[in-house]
This record gives C-alpha cells, sequence and structure tokens, in this order.
C-alpha cells in the first residue's frame, strides 16, 4: 500500500508542477508587447482550462465517493 501511495506523490509531484508551468506560459500570451489576441481567443482559452480542471474535479471527487462507506441501518 505504501508503495503505491509514493508512487502517487511522486507522480502528483511531478505533474501538478509541470502543469503550474505550462499554465505560466500561457499567462504569457497575455503579454500585449509580445503578442495580438481577441477577446474571443483569451476567452475560449479560459473556457477550455475551465473545462479540464471540471473535468479533473470530477475524477477526483467520483474517487472519492467509491471509498465512502454505503448507508446501512
Amino acid at each position: 500500500m505504501a508503495d503505491k501511495r509514493e508512487r502517487f506523490v511522486a507522480l502528483a509531484e511531478k505533474r501538478v508542477s509541470r502543469a503550474i508551468h505550462e499554465l505560466r506560459l500561457i499567462g504569457n500570451l497575455s503579454n500585449t508587447h509580445n503578442y495580438t489576441y481577441t477577446h474571443d481567443d483569451a476567452h475560449r482559452i479560459v473556457t477550455a482550462l475551465e473545462q479540464e480542471i471540471k473535468l479533473l474535479k470530477g475524477r477526483f471527487a467520483a474517487g472519492v465517493l467509491k471509498n465512502q462507506p454505503k448507508f446501512k441501518l
């Protein structure tokens, strides 16, 4: 069991750090000195990222609900 936990922690730290780095790079696209974009472009990027976060939350919530004890009288 500890092996699964250790793998989870190692992968989570690596993947979340990489995702944060990539999000910051996407944020750099907002620099109007270097790039030109429309409000629609920005909205589509943010909407796509929000949708992925929503799906991610759902996957973790489903995992939590599966492990909760069932109601019994």
